[in-house]
């Protein structure tokens, strides 16, 4: 304790020492007579047209506080290209500062068909007083109301002339949407048999490896979690569907519609067993080939090992 109050005490007889020094004021003048002539020297730089570092360095910094670029100063095409990156609440809240610019019909245009790819009011001649943004705020109020009840989320639709009553246009509308809750889509689907009818139609499945579009196809059309009677018709009408669009292959391979469906359903319990923590003694090849092959005896040993393959690899075909 007593040798820190000696510091202290020497500490401040020295500073008292120093600035008591005579040469501590002739040191201070000498030190702002150089600043003086440093000040002065720049002053005649820049009247004789020299170089003002502090000024330019205060011209930055003003303008890093502006905190943006004006969009308005900009080309409108480069202008469109920056708002068009913004989703609708940011762009809702551009347009209060650039009116003009955020609330452009093209902009809104944009983002309703990126989120919304199919509507039948897109294909009609657009009703006066017509925007799109306030056809966005229609959409996607539709689209809660959707997955709250979807009876009523499509007749809402309706009612303001954004879907024509017809099953073929409500399914090209869910085959484009990805807003719309899956659970709820699933229930709907299983009781409007025929926009589900016109929902697999949609899909393309040509070329394709029989696991991968079984995969693609629940992702539009989520699986059941139980097996049963919308299950079995899910993978009916993906069976078809698929014939159709491999004519050559399902000759090649001599697969008709009812061995797609017994490999789509081997496909699932295979997927269920690999995946799933509670089967601990998992399946092989060998035993997937063989229990595969009873139930349908035309197909290859190979083309059978390729899908197990597949599902080892890649996973679960209804995830």
């Amino acid at each position: 304790m007593g040798q820190g109050l000696w510091r202290v005490a020497r500490n401040q007889h020295l500073q008292q020492e120093a600035y008591s020094e005579p040469g501590y004021l002739s040191r201070e003048q000498s030190r702002r007579g150089t600043s003086s002539n440093i000040s002065q020297s720049s002053q005649r730089k820049q009247a004789q047209g020299g170089i003002d570092i502090y000024h330019l360095l205060k011209a930055k910094k003003s303008k890093e506080q502006e905190g943006f670029i004006n969009l308005e100063m900009l080309p409108p095409e480069l202008s469109f290209t920056i708002l068009s990156y913004l989703n609708a609440t940011d762009l809702c809240l551009a347009s209060c500062v650039w009116q003009d610019l955020a609330n452009d019909e093209l902009l809104w245009q944009g983002l309703c068909k990126s989120t919304w790819g199919h509507c039948s009011i897109y294909n009609k001649s657009p009703p006066l007083g017509f925007s799109f943004r306030k056809l966005y705020l229609q959409l996607d109020e539709g689209s809660l109301t959707f997955n709250a009840n979807p009876e009523e989320g499509v007749s809402y639709f309706m009612s303001k002339g954004i879907l024509d009553d017809s099953p073929k246009e409500i399914a090209k509308f869910i085959f484009c949407t990805r807003t719309l809750n899956w659970k709820k889509l699933r229930i709907y689907l299983d009781e409007r048999r025929d926009v589900l009818d016109d929902l697999v139609t949609l899909h393309n499945f040509r070329n394709q490896f029989l696991p991968n579009a079984l995969r693609e196809f629940f992702r539009h059309i989520h699986a059941p979690e139980e097996r049963g009677e919308y299950l079995e018709t899910l993978i009916t009408k993906f069976s078809h569907r698929f014939c159709a669009c491999n004519p050559d292959l399902m000759r090649e391979l001599g697969l008709s519609p009812d061995a797609v469906y017994v490999l789509c359903y081997s496909l699932i319990l295979l997927s269920i067993d690999l995946t799933s923590p509670h089967v601990k003694n998992k399946m092989s090849k060998r035993e997937f080939i063989r229990n595969t092959r009873r139930a349908a005896q035309n197909i290859s040993e190979d083309f059978v090992g390729h899908l197990y393959d597949n599902i080892y690899l890649i996973g679960h075909v209804a995830a």
